[in-house]
């Protein structure tokens, strides 16, 4: 008798890293963006403009790496802390906390006594594991990964600034906003898609809303930069 099989392809395991990645890029060209397209709208000179970008992209990878590490690092050591209080009541109550495993699959719609053999195989295999699992939500395809999320998000970050800088080094002083602010809608669109699908999403959707909220900040920022400008003139 044979056994039918289908390829399936699920998301899940690449939250960690891309979550970071999308964050980053989009954060990257965006933040470096808004300050490039604020200061050439404050009337700054070409070589004040690019300083200004170069700047921002380097202290903004930094923060990225250093924000994304502190962050995921607590996540880490809060499941850390959750699994060794698991692992101390595994130790000291084994049949309660058998119990409570059965009542899980209970709650999930299996009945009293498949619920309590499939609690007591699992916990014969793995203990910790299936209540890390099931009890927790803590599983090796989400697990807080501090180090990949730091490089990921300072590099994805560098790669996103280094669009506006590039751009404003080829455009003229008095055209930087303009030319900065179409580049970066553009490539804003294109992340945002591609972020959507990789996440399983419609890239439509994703792009839409990564590009109407890059243009509120741009705006923003070139609205700060012309009344300074102004006031400095």
């Amino acid at each position: 008798m044979s056994r039918l099989t289908h390829p399936e392809v699920h998301m899940v395991h690449r939250i960690g890293w891309l979550r970071a990645a999308v964050l980053g890029a989009n954060d990257g060209i965006l933040s470096t963006s808004s300050l490039v397209v604020g200061v050439a709208a404050a009337g700054s000179g070409s070589a004040q403009i690019l300083v200004a970008g170069f700047a921002g992209l380097v202290a903004g990878a930094m923060s990225m790496a250093a924000g994304e590490y502190v962050s995921v690092s607590s996540q880490a050591d809060a499941e850390k802390a959750d699994l060794g209080r698991e692992r101390s009541e595994l130790a000291a109550s084994p049949e309660a906390e058998l119990e409570e495993l059965t009542g899980i699959y209970v709650a999930r719609g299996l009945d009293r006594d498949l619920a309590e053999r499939v609690a007591v195989q699992l916990t014969e295999r793995d203990a910790l594991g299936a209540h890390a699992r099931d009890e927790l939500g803590i599983s090796d395809a989400v697990a807080a990964r501090p180090v990949q999320a730091a490089v990921v998000s300072a590099l994805t970050f560098a790669a996103g600034a280094i669009v506006p800088v590039l751009v404003a080094l080829v455009s003229p002083a008095e055209r930087t906003s303009l030319f900065v602010a179409i580049a970066t809608l553009i490539v804003l669109a294109v992340l945002g898609g591609l972020g959507a699908a990789a996440g399983g999403a419609g890239m439509v959707r994703g792009a839409v809303r990564v590009t109407f909220w890059g243009a509120l900040a741009m705006g923003a920022t070139a609205i700060v930069g012309t009344i300074f400008g102004v006031h400095a003139g």
